[in-house]
C-alpha cells in the first residue's frame, strides 16, 4: 500500500505567489524575482511530501495562473489576437491570454466543474496550428529531480482539454472540438518523449471530464486518444486521474478498458457509487488510486472508516495494487492548519488542511501495511466523537425553524410585472437605468484601516469615521458620474461571504485559510460547522448611513444563501440543503430589517448558484429546486414596492435560465461580456424574461478600459433581444479588484453610452 497526492495548492502558505504576481504585474519586480518565489514554493511542496513519506509526488501542478492555460501554452494554442510569433511562450503572451492587455481582451474564464476555481477557456478551431510551445512540465520535473525528488508529472489529459474548450470567435458554434484530437496528440507525444528522456517513470493524465455525461462519440475519443499514445507511453507507467463525482458505468467501462494504462484514480468521497463499479469488475494487475482523503473540504478524515473501505478494495483488486490518494487536487482546500493560532484546540482537532491531508494519506497507507500509528488513529477517533456531540454544533431552535419551511414555495404574492410597476412609481428611474454590482476599489489605505481596527490599533469611532468617509466618496463619485441606482461600495467588507459569516452563528474563521479562485485572487472561505442563525442586524447601519447621503436609491447589499453555502467549507454531517435553508432564514431576517429601515432596493447576490449544480444532469433538478427555493425564502415577505435584485457571475447560464426565472427576482444582473455574450443567445432563441435584467456591458476582471462606442455596441446587441423597459446597464461584476484609475473612465464611458442611446430611443433622463 503506497500513497499519492493528486495536486497541491500553489499560492503558498501565506499567499506568497499572489503577492509576487501582483508585484510583477505592477512592474515593481522583475520576471526573475517572480520565478524565484515560484521555485521556492515548488521546492517547499515537494520536500514536504517527500519528508512525509508520500511515494507518488505530483509535479507540474504549480501554475502562475491556471493549469488549463498552461496546457494551452504547451500546445501553442494561442489565439491570433495576442500576436504570438512562435517559440517558447513567455510571461508577456501568457499573462495577456489570462488578463488581457491595453489593446486586446483576456480569454474567457469560467468555473472549473462545480468548484469555485476558475480556468481559462481554450479557444480552438480548424485553423489552429498546434506546436510544442511551453516546456514547463519537463522543466519542473527536472527541477524536482535536481532536488533529489522523483515526481509524477501531471498533464491535463488531451480529451478533457478539448472538451473544456470552446470554438474560437468566427468558428461555427457547432464545430466539433473532438475532431482536433489527432492534431494535439503529436504535441503530447513530444512531451511524453521528453519526460521519459528526463527519467520520468510515471505520468499522470487528468481526465476529469470522464465523470460527466458523455456521448458515445466523446467516449470513443478517449479510446482513440490513448490508443494513439500507447506506443509513445511504452516504458512509462500511466495514471489516468478522475475526480469530483462518480463515473457513469459506460465511462468507467471505457476508462478501465484502455490499454497501456497502469493505474486509474477515482474520487471516492464525492463518487461513492464508483466503489460499486469497482466491485463489479476492475482490470487485473492494474493499480487503483483510491481518493479517500477529501481534497475539497477541511474536515479531518475518518481514518477508521477509510481503513475499512481500503481493506475492502484490497480484497477486490489485490493487496499491493491499492494506492491511497486524495479525492482530487488539494488546490481546493486551505494550505496548512499550523498557521491557525487563534482556533481553539478542540475545533482544530476536527480539521485537516492540505498539509494535514498529506499526513492522513501517509498514515492510511502505513496502516494498510501493518504500520498503524495507534496514537494518531486514537486522537482522530476522539476528535470525531467530540464533533458529533458538541453543543456548539447543534441548535434545536434553528433546526425547528428550518423543518417548518416544508409545505410552502415562498413566492411573493404578486407577479413580477405588477411589482415592477409599483416599484417604478416609487423609484422613478429612467429608461436603461445604470447601476454597479456592489463593491468599489479596495485601496491600500482602506485595507490598512480595516487591518488596524481588527488589530485594535485604532478605536471603533476612528474606524467608523474612516468607513463613512469612504462611503461618502463613493456616493459622490457615483452622483458625479450620474449613475441611477447607487451602492455604498462595501468598504467595510473583506469578502462577500466572510463578512456575513463573521456575523452569523455556526461559522468559524481562519487567519490563513486562503484558497485560489483565479490567477492571484484568493478567497478565505468560512467554515460552517454548526446550525446557522443571525444574532443581530449585519448591514443595516452601513446601508442606512449611505442612503442618508443621497436622494438616489441606495442598494442594500447582501450575499445569498446558496452563494454563502457554495463558497464556504460546509459541514459534512447533514445534507447541504438543510444548511442552506438555515442560512436563507438568517438572510430573510436581514432583508426585512433593511426594508423596515427605508431601503427600497435590496440586492441578494447569488454569484455561485450555478457552480453548485451537480455534474450529472440526472441530479440537476433536485439541486435547483432547493437552491432556488432558498433564494425565494430570503425575500418572500417584502412589499411589492421593495425591489429585489440578484447578481450572478462567470458561469454558463443558458441551461438553467428557467430556474433563474423561477427565482422570481425583480432585477437580475449577470455576467455577459467576457463570455462572448453567450447569455444573449438564450433570449434570441425565444426565452421570455419579464423581469429587469442587466447583462454586464464590460469585463471588470481585465484592466482594459472599454470605450463608450464599444459599450453602446454591446447595449444595442442587448436591445435586439430584450425590451428597453426591462434592460439595466452595469459592469459584469463588483469593482473591488480594480483601481480607481480604471473604474472612473470605464463607468464614465458606460454612462455616456447610455445617455447616447436614451437620446436615440427618444427618451431623456
Amino acid at each position: 500500500m503506497s500513497s499519492h497526492i493528486v495536486g497541491y495548492p500553489r499560492m503558498g502558505p501565506k499567499r506568497e505567489l499572489k503577492f509576487a504576481l501582483e508585484s510583477f504585474w505592477d512592474a515593481k519586480t522583475s520576471a526573475n524575482d517572480l520565478q524565484k518565489v515560484a521555485a521556492e514554493i515548488r521546492s517547499s511542496i515537494w520536500k514536504q511530501m517527500a519528508e512525509t513519506g508520500i511515494k507518488y509526488i505530483p509535479s507540474n501542478t504549480f501554475s502562475y495562473y491556471d493549469q488549463v492555460l498552461d496546457a494551452t501554452a504547451m500546445l501553442g494554442a494561442v489565439p491570433s489576437r495576442y500576436a504570438w510569433k512562435g517559440g517558447e511562450i513567455g510571461f508577456d503572451v501568457y499573462f495577456s491570454m489570462a488578463r488581457g492587455n491595453a489593446s486586446v481582451p483576456a480569454m474567457e474564464m469560467t468555473k472549473w466543474f462545480d468548484t469555485n476555481y476558475h480556468y481559462i477557456v481554450p479557444e480552438l478551431g480548424p485553423e489552429v496550428n498546434f506546436s510544442y510551445a511551453s516546456h514547463k512540465a519537463v522543466d519542473e520535473f527536472k527541477e524536482a529531480k535536481a532536488l533529489g525528488i522523483d515526481t509524477v508529472p501531471v498533464l491535463v489529459g488531451p480529451v478533457s482539454y478539448l472538451l473544456l474548450s470552446k470554438p474560437a470567435k468566427g468558428v461555427d458554434k457547432s464545430f466539433n472540438l473532438i475532431s482536433l484530437i489527432d492534431k494535439i496528440l503529436p504535441v503530447y507525444k513530444d512531451v511524453v518523449s521528453e519526460l521519459k528522456a528526463a527519467g520520468a517513470t510515471w505520468i499522470q493524465f487528468d481526465e476529469p471530464k470522464l465523470v460527466m455525461d458523455l456521448s458515445s462519440h466523446e467516449l470513443q475519443a478517449f479510446s482513440h486518444a490513448y490508443s494513439q499514445l500507447e506506443s509513445a507511453l511504452s516504458g512509462v507507467n500511466v495514471l489516468i486521474e478522475t475526480y469530483f463525482a462518480d463515473l457513469p458505468a459506460e465511462n468507467y467501462k471505457t476508462l478501465t478498458s484502455l490499454k497501456g494504462v497502469t493505474g486509474f484514480g477515482f474520487d471516492l468521497v464525492r463518487g461513492t457509487k464508483t466503489i460499486e463499479l469497482i466491485k463489479s469488475g476492475f482490470p487485473s494487475g492494474k493499480y487503483l488510486f483510491a481518493g479517500l482523503v477529501d481534497g475539497r473540504n477541511i474536515w479531518a478524515n475518518d481514518l477508521s472508516s477509510s481503513v475499512t473501505t481500503l481493506e475492502a478494495l484490497e480484497g477486490i483488486v489485490g493487496k499491493d495494487k491499492v494506492v491511497v490518494s486524495t479525492s482530487c487536487s488539494l488546490l481546493h482546500t486551505a494550505v496548512d492548519l499550523a498557521n491557525e493560532i487563534k482556533l481553539d484546540k478542540e475545533f482544530k482537532s476536527w480539521l485537516a488542511f492540505a498539509a494535514q491531508k498529506i499526513v492522513e494519506v501517509n498514515a492510511l497507507a502505513k496502516a494498510l501495511k501493518g504500520q498503524k500509528d495507534e496514537a494518531f488513529f486514537s486522537s482522530n477517533a476522539l476528535a470525531h466523537a467530540s464533533r458529533k456531540s458538541s453543543p456548539r454544533v447543534n441548535n434545536a431552535n434553528v433546526q425547528k425553524a428550518a423543518s417548518e419551511l416544508k409545505g410552502s414555495d415562498h413566492r411573493r404574492a404578486t407577479n413580477v410585472s405588477a411589482r415592477l410597476d409599483a416599484q417604478q412609481k416609487t423609484l422613478n428611474l429612467p429608461i436603461l437605468p445604470t447601476t454597479t454590482i456592489g463593491s468599489f476599489p479596495q485601496t491600500m489605505d482602506l485595507r490598512r484601516v480595516r487591518r488596524e481596527y481588527k488589530a485594535k490599533k485604532i478605536s471603533e469611532d476612528d474606524y467608523v469615521k474612516a468607513i463613512k468617509e469612504e462611503i461618502s466618496n463613493v456616493v459622490k463619485l457615483q452622483e458625479e458620474l450620474d449613475i441611477d441606482v447607487l451602492v455604498h461600495g462595501e468598504p467595510e467588507r473583506n469578502d462577500m461571504v466572510e463578512y456575513f459569516g463573521e456575523q452569523l452563528s455556526g461559522f468559524a474563521f481562519t487567519a490563513n485559510g486562503w484558497v485560489q479562485s483565479y490567477g492571484s485572487r484568493c478567497v478565505k472561505p468560512p467554515i460552517i460547522y454548526g446550525d446557522v442563525s443571525r444574532p443581530q442586524a449585519m448591514t443595516v447601519f452601513w446601508s442606512t448611513t449611505a442612503q442618508s447621503m443621497t436622494k438616489r436609491p441606495m442598494k442594500g447589499m447582501l450575499t445569498g444563501p446558496v452563494t454563502i453555502l457554495n463558497w464556504s467549507f460546509v459541514r459534512n454531517d447533514q445534507p447541504r440543503f438543510e444548511t442552506c435553508y438555515q442560512i436563507a432564514l438568517a438572510i430573510k431576517d436581514e432583508v426585512e430589517d433593511l426594508e423596515k429601515n427605508g431601503i427600497t432596493v435590496i440586492q441578494i447576490d447569488e454569484a455561485a448558484l450555478r457552480e453548485g449544480l451537480p455534474l450529472r444532469k440526472a441530479e440537476h433538478s433536485f439541486y435547483l429546486d432547493w437552491a432556488v427555493h432558498s433564494f425565494r425564502i430570503t425575500n418572500c415577505g417584502v412589499k411589492d414596492t421593495t425591489q429585489i435584485h440578484t447578481h450572478m457571475c462567470y458561469s454558463n447560464f443558458n441551461d438553467i435560465i428557467h430556474s433563474i426565472i423561477n427565482m422570481d427576482a425583480d432585477v437580475i444582473t449577470i455576467e455577459n461580456s467576457r463570455s462572448d455574450e453567450k447569455l444573449l443567445s438564450v433570449f434570441r432563441e425565444g426565452v421570455k424574461y419579464g423581469a429587469g435584467i442587466g447583462p454586464g456591458v464590460y469585463d471588470i476582471h481585465s484592466p482594459r478600459i472599454p470605450s463608450s462606442e464599444e459599450i453602446a455596441d454591446r447595449i444595442n446587441k442587448m436591445l435586439a433581444v430584450l425590451e428597453s423597459n426591462v434592460l439595466w446597464v452595469n459592469p459584469d461584476c463588483g469593482l473591488k479588484t480594480r483601481k480607481y484609475t480604471e473604474v472612473k473612465p470605464a463607468l464614465s464611458n458606460m454612462v455616456a453610452a447610455v445617455k447616447l442611446l436614451r437620446t436615440q430611443l427618444g427618451s431623456t433622463k
